[in-house]
């Protein structure tokens, strides 16, 4: 297949190109893609050269799909561009996540809602992606009622520049280059992406909205507080999930394990629980501190982590392209014409 990745040389584009390596993604020739000034250069990709196209070269060259990491106001723009000429865009951005035209799409959760017919199709928030993957197989047996989600994100879900901050502070104590208004080690910031009107951030507000779509139950209800915090193997989040139907914490366990994309890690006794660091690098959510809410009932609390420029981003964008080939949605050896 020939496959595009737009933004090619950014953190997630470059987590990408790993991703399809890794996975032996069928690609039989590679378009990376990036910003004018980086029209020319080379990336490497299995060991083989290719240099950096434009948007315009990209369409012309007729991938089957194409894996966008370049930003929103770049989706919004070129992603209907390519769409047009038949190309499958799967897009990390926020631009099209809750168009009610587009698929939303965690391939554990709601792959079967995919067709022929969608050829721009969003990838969640990281935040958002993780949890789903615990939730669906939980609201699928009790029916979720209400979740609480406290999040402990890592800097690279914002980029380049605040690894760097965090790195400089932790180095020199301050940083010349400031990806956020306060200093980020040593500290936790309870701001992840602009305030809304109602008070909470729009990160906050993506994973109420977002769960619902992909979940397919408007009916959920859910609230978020997003933090930053200065770590780099990934998001963490604290979920206290309040169920329609009393349950049983061992089958819990067992649901856990038994679900597919989700590793349980929680022996207590062990002191053996998910953490940013073990999650580095890994394609799992990782699941652990499962326990009953005692302060009411029907309710349980979990702590779940997983690489968000994995699993967040990156791999379950390529498990979208991997479910279009297995079900045939998009057919290994269709030449665009």
């Amino acid at each position: 297949m020939k496959i595009a990745v737009v933004g090619a040389t950014g953190l997630v584009g470059t987590k990408m190109l790993e991703v399809l390596a890794e996975r032996n993604f069928p690609v039989s020739e590679l378009i990376p893609v990036a910003s004018e000034r980086s029209v020319g250069k080379e990336i490497t990709f299995k060991g083989k050269k290719y240099k950096v196209h434009s948007m315009q070269q990209a369409i012309d060259a007729k991938p089957q799909i194409a894996l966008f990491s370049a930003g929103g106001d770049t989706s919004k723009e070129w992603a209907p561009k390519f769409a047009e000429k038949g190309i499958t865009v799967i897009d990390n951005s926020s631009a099209w996540r809750m168009d009610a035209t587009k698929k939303l799409v965690v391939p554990e959760v709601n792959a079967n809602v995919l067709t022929a017919e969608d050829k721009i199709i969003a990838n969640p928030n990281c935040s958002t992606i993780q949890m789903v993957v615990a939730l669906n197989p939980l609201h699928k047996k009790y029916k979720i009622k209400r979740v609480v989600v406290s999040t402990y994100q890592s800097v690279t879900g914002t980029g380049v520049k605040a690894v760097s901050q965090m790195m400089n502070e932790r180095k020199d104590g301050k940083s010349d280059e400031m990806a956020y208004k306060y200093k980020i080690d040593m500290n936790a910031i309870p701001q992840i992406d602009v305030f809304m009107d109602n008070g909470y951030t729009k990160e906050e507000m993506k994973m109420v909205n977002e769960t619902r779509k992909i979940m397919g139950d408007d009916s959920i209800a859910l609230t978020a507080t997003t933090v930053r915090i200065p770590v780099m193997g990934g998001h963490s989040e604290s979920v206290n999930i309040e169920f329609e139907t009393e349950f049983d914490v061992k089958d819990i366990f067992e649901i856990m394990k038994n679900t597919p994309g989700i590793i349980l890690q929680d022996d207590i006794k062990n002191q053996i629980y998910p953490m940013p660091m073990n999650a580095h690098n890994k394609d799992e959510v990782f699941v652990g501190r499962i326990r009953r809410d005692e302060s009411q009932p029907k309710t349980l609390n979990m702590w779940i982590v997983s690489d968000n420029l994995r699993k967040g981003a990156a791999t379950n964008a390529v498990q979208i392209a991997e479910h279009l080939i297995a079900s045939k949605i998009i057919a290994e050896d269709k030449v665009l014409a």
